[in-house]
């Protein structure tokens, strides 16, 4: 297999571009990889500090040519600097200071222009103690965890802002009853006391959203699967409305029988459920219909699944808003909420191994589907 972006030692300009085997290439070879499938950029100098090597992703991060990179000294095609402005080739000296240096650990650096990159990297020697033969680095861009910290930034701001407003009432509250317990009348205290048990509950329900986002970026939501009465489920959520002062007219529910058995963790299937339903409720207009039907499964191997949809004849979602619906911190039009309800939906269903779209309902509201594979667990089947 030929492989791209290779060089011979120098000979003269016209050697170094001819690509020929290099150390390391008969291995990559053998395991079937070429340096440009690799997803991080990928530099080798040989020992004379020349590059022998300079893949596409090392081209992408870069934007140097793999052709103007080939046999030029590796100083010259990397001038990496430290963010206090040291020249790395030179402080690092890869080839001379102490012969038990076999690495680099990564670490953030600039390249021409202030562009910061990830790079670690790794000396090889023929022998312990021997001279460096090649200096292989890895260069990895940087935008993916800037995203992440970003991220991470907001939901801390998110989170604090949350909790502000219930714990300065929670704390309001109490100190005022604690302090004149004796003025108040009875009603005033149960509704002081009603506030507090909200706002505890509000806290409640951010902490559990924060420990779900945990769960679900880390990968470690664990699924407790047993039989779901989905129906049964979704009747639940409406009568709860409907107890709180929701117009019983106002939920339509079908189910198309007979439904495929259902195993899936009914703990997670109903904080779905009740996210999908209170937003259709709180942001919707109109009837909120809700569909139960047998499917196709989103899982290869399964015939069936079970879908559940959604949807009002409310506004709907703007079209340009549909590809964001899922993010964090998407709150649409109206204000209000963590906007991580549909975030944390998003994972316990692909947690099940199931697919949740949304698009524009019929009535012209909004419409989200989720479809959940019905297959019992592997100790069952």
């Amino acid at each position: 297999m030929s492989v791209a972006g290779t060089s011979t030692a120098p000979e003269g300009r016209d050697a170094w571009r001819t690509p020929a085997p290099r150390p390391g290439a008969d291995e990559a070879t053998r395991c079937g990889i070429d340096p440009d499938q690799l997803p991080d950029g990928l530099v080798v100098a040989d020992e004379h500090g020349r590059v022998i090597c300079f893949n596409a992703a090392a081209t992408r991060i870069t934007a140097v040519p793999a052709a103007d990179a080939l046999g030029r000294l590796l100083e010259k095609v990397l001038p990496l600097e430290d963010l206090e402005g040291r020249r790395w080739w030179q402080f690092t000296d890869p080839y001379g200071g102490l012969a038990t240096r076999v690495r680099q650990p990564e670490r953030n650096l600039l390249l021409p222009g202030g562009r910061e990159v990830l790079v670690s990297a790794r000396y090889v020697r023929d022998e312990p103690l021997g001279p460096v033969r090649r200096v292989v680095v890895s260069l990895r861009d940087t935008e993916a965890r800037r995203r992440t910290e970003r991220s991470h930034a907001e939901l801390i701001a998110t989170v604090a802002h949350e909790l502000r407003s219930p714990l300065t009432s929670v704390k309001g509250f109490t100190a005022t009853l604690l302090a004149k317990w004796a003025r108040f009348t009875d009603d005033q205290k149960r509704l002081m006391l009603e506030t507090v048990d909200a706002d505890a509950d509000r806290v409640t329900r951010l902490i559990a959203e924060l420990l779900d986002i945990s769960r679900i970026d880390s990968g470690r939501l664990e699924l407790r699967r047993q039989p779901v009465d989905i129906g049964a489920a979704v009747s639940r959520h409406i009568q709860a409305y409907v107890a709180s002062g929701q117009p019983a007219d106002r939920f339509l529910l079908r189910i198309e029988q007979p439904l495929p058995a259902l195993w899936a963790d009914p703990d997670k299937v109903d904080q779905v459920l009740s996210n999908l339903i209170e937003n259709a409720v709180r942001h919707g207009e109109g009837t909120v219909t809700m569909d139960i039907a047998p499917s196709a499964s989103p899982r290869e191997g399964e015939e069936t699944g079970t879908s559940v949809t959604v949807s009002d004849e409310g506004p709907g979602i703007p079209e340009e808003s549909m590809n964001r619906v899922f993010t964090r911190f998407w709150r649409g039009s109206k204000r209000g909420g963590t906007g991580l309800g549909l975030y944390i939906v998003k994972g316990i269903v692909e947690a099940h191994g199931g697919t949740i779209t949304v698009g524009r309902a019929p009535g012209g509201g909004a419409e989200f589907r989720f479809t959940l594979p019905v297959g019992a667990p592997a100790y069952l089947a």
